[in-house]
């Protein structure tokens, strides 16, 4: 018995990963639609409020809540994915040693 199959779970982990990184480097393509609408929504209540002469304070809340939310939500995402991966090498593991105990010996 082989290597668990894990390529594809590996892989997606990367890509989660690299999107984590383009998150925190505040780029706008991993975010989902809503939290893409969320950031536009803000920003542009915010020049609404600039041009007025107003505080931002608020759209500036909203922008960070809306990234801190997209980070989340790819943390979880990444830590779910390496569980799952730990799993399907816990239990190609415990196959391997229950298939060499039952030999003839």
């Amino acid at each position: 018995m082989g290597k668990p199959e894990t390529r594809r779970l590996d892989r997606e982990i990367h890509q989660a990963n690299r999107k984590l990184d383009a998150v925190r480097k505040r780029e706008l393509w991993p975010l989902e639609g809503r939290e893409r609408r969320a950031i536009a929504g803000a920003a542009v209540g915010g020049g609404y409020r600039l041009h007025r002469g107003e505080s931002t304070g608020r759209a500036e809340r909203a922008i960070d809540t809306a990234w801190q939310a997209a980070e989340t939500r790819l943390i979880a995402e990444i830590t779910a994915m390496q569980t799952e991966r730990q799993r399907i090498v816990t239990e190609a593991a415990a196959a391997r040693a229950g298939k060499k105990s039952s030999g003839w010996w």
